[in-house]
Formats: structure tokens, C-alpha cells, sequence
């Protein structure tokens, strides 16, 4: 017991003075998860709009392959991602395999489909709401899509933070495609999971705070931006 305590007290020392190695690892996190939600944000976000407004066959057949993705396993995804980028793969020539930019490939697939099929789900009641007076002022499913986009953007960025957070809690995939290389590639959820297996809990434990700072920042700010949406709908 006072061996925990004692590491929790290193641990918070760690986080409180911004100690280095900390500091380092949650920068290269934020970095990765953050230009792989701009990269999936990119995609998923036009996509979802225009499964929202358009009809055409093979429609449904995408839905419920978005939905399928949605839980695709994340060591399923950094399997097919390392295949693709390793030495023998089509992509080998790249040489991105055990970098930061496969790990960036690897979260944006894994939530590429959330953004997509959360978005659809958004903007799908706006169009419903809004397409008549669309349609009188001449702008078609595909011309309505930036309009969607800009009336529906409180509640797109709490989409963007749930995308956010599945992608900075992202483990399994990651360590398949980055390595989990110490300085390179090492992100708090795969420096946790070594760290805890090497015994090393002080690190573990000050990484773990700052993961769940920033968990229970985002939902706070998705939660605000929920209260905000419903004001202004009201």
C-alpha cells in the first residue's frame, strides 16, 4: 500500500513539473491523434453529409458498411495497415512502417467511419428540416452540403471530439503499426502498457492522469456543446 501511495506521489510530481520523458510522450500523442482526426474529419465529415442528403442504390449497403466499420477491432486494423506498409506490402516503398505517420494512417481508418456515420446521423435530421426551403432556392442535395455542414457545426465538433477521443485512447493498433519505439513512436496508451508490464508505475500512473484529463476534458467540452446545440435549437 505505501508503495502505491508513493508511486501515485511520483507520479503527480512527474505530471506537476512537466517532467520531460512526460512531456514528450503526450506531446507525440496529441500530435498523432490530432492530424489523424483532421486527416479522418477531411473525409468522414462530406461523406456523412452527402449519405445524409443523397439517395442512391447502394446507399443502404454503405450504411450498414459504415456501421460495421464503426467497430471494426483496432488490432484487426493495425494488422491490415501493417501488411499494407511492410516490407512486402504495396506500400512498403514508403517507408512509414513503425513512424508516427503509420500510426496517424492507423487512427484515422479506426475513426474515419465513427465521424462519417455520427455526422450522418446529424445532418440527416437538418436536412430533413431545412430541404424544402433548400430545394426553393434552387440548391440541390450536393450544393446543400457546406450549408449543412456550417448549420450543423455545434453539434459536428462534439463528433469531431468523440472522433478525438476514440482516437487518443487507441492502443492496439497503434503498437502493431508504430512499435512503441522509445522517442520515436512511444504515445501515453502504449508507453501505459509498457511501463505497468516493466514495473515502472510511477510513469505509468502520471501518463494515466494526464490520458484521463484529457478523457474528462473533452467529454466536458462535448457536453457543453451538447447544452449549446440544444439552446440554440430550442
Amino acid at each position: 500500500m505505501n508503495n502505491l501511495a508513493q508511486a501515485a506521489a511520483t507520479a503527480l510530481e512527474l505530471v506537476l513539473t512537466a517532467d520531460p520523458a512526460v512531456a514528450a510522450i503526450v506531446l507525440l500523442s496529441l500530435r498523432v491523434s490530432l492530424t489523424a482526426l483532421l486527416i479522418a474529419a477531411s473525409i468522414g465529415l462530406p461523406l456523412g453529409a452527402l449519405l445524409a442528403v443523397a439517395r442512391f442504390p447502394g446507399r443502404g449497403a454503405l450504411l450498414a458498411l459504415l456501421n460495421a466499420l464503426m467497430g471494426l477491432p483496432p488490432v484487426v486494423a493495425g494488422l491490415l495497415i501493417y501488411l499494407l506498409l511492410s516490407r512486402s506490402g504495396p506500400l512498403g516503398s514508403l517507408g512509414l512502417l513503425f513512424t508516427p505517420g503509420a500510426m496517424i494512417i492507423a487512427q484515422a481508418v479506426l475513426i474515419t467511419p465513427i465521424l462519417a456515420a455520427l455526422s450522418r446521423q446529424v445532418l440527416e435530421g437538418l436536412w430533413e428540416e431545412y430541404a424544402e426551403q433548400l430545394r426553393s432556392f434552387g440548391a440541390g442535395p450536393l450544393r446543400a452540403v457546406p450549408t449543412l455542414l456550417w448549420d450543423g457545426r455545434l453539434a459536428l465538433l462534439t463528433v469531431l471530439l468523440a472522433g478525438f477521443g476514440r482516437a487518443s485512447a487507441e492502443v492496439g493498433a497503434v503498437m502493431i503499426v508504430g512499435g512503441n519505439i522509445d522517442g520515436f513512436t512511444r504515445v501515453m496508451t502504449t508507453a501505459i502498457a509498457l511501463e505497468t508490464s516493466a514495473g515502472n508505475l510511477p510513469l505509468a500512473l502520471a501518463l494515466g492522469m494526464v490520458l484521463m484529463a484529457i478523457v474528462l476534458f473533452v467529454n466536458a467540452l462535448a457536453q457543453l456543446l451538447r447544452d449549446a446545440t440544444a439552446r440554440a435549437g430550442a
